[in-house]
């Protein structure tokens, strides 16, 4: 995998103390993204799934946030990585540019494979426009907060949302 880097002991990528995983690659290119560099895959350390592993429970206290660039831009090793972080009893949370709905409908296994191990997604592009620093854990108004493992049918907007499949 690529990886831009890793922060250990972040409060503000999820709930809770987290140790975060910045992906590399990333097609959505938004406007105002907080971390450009991340873009092209090839400015990203590859670092296999294990040694990434162990950067993660090498912090038992911490739970796990996978950001980026795109995390699923490299959705064929990251549901893999994510799988693995659940046998470890880790919470998990990860920042993507799609929407939930925009994942199910790709029909791309992968990235639907690596929802039925993620805790929390946060979804959509940054919007510069809609940009809100008041929001807990996103940068825009139309990002979302999808809780997919609590059975909720309801993001932390209020909105109605497809959280429970899979």
């Amino acid at each position: 995998m690529r990886i831009m880097n890793i922060l250990h002991d972040s409060v503000v990528d999820g709930e809770g103390l987290r140790t975060v995983i910045f992906f590399a690659g990333c097609p959505h290119r938004c406007y105002g993204c907080h971390n450009p560099k991340s873009w092209k895959i090839e400015n990203g350390t590859s670092m296999t799934k294990q040694q990434i592993l162990e950067e993660i429970i090498s912090n038992p206290l911490t739970e796990v946030t996978f950001s980026g660039g795109e995390p699923l831009y490299q959705a064929s090793e990251v549901k893999d990585l994510a799988k693995e972080i659940k046998a470890y009893g880790k919470n998990l949370w990860v920042y993507t540019g799609y929407t939930l709905e925009e994942i199910y409908n790709s029909k791309n296994d992968d990235m639907i494979e690596t929802l039925k191990h993620v805790d929390v997604l946060v979804d959509g592009r940054f919007e510069m426009k809609k940009r809100d620093v008041t929001l807990p854990f996103r940068g825009s108004s139309n990002q979302r907060i999808i809780r997919l493992k609590e059975g909720r049918k309801s993001d932390d907007n209020g909105q109605n949302s497809a959280a429970c499949r899979g």
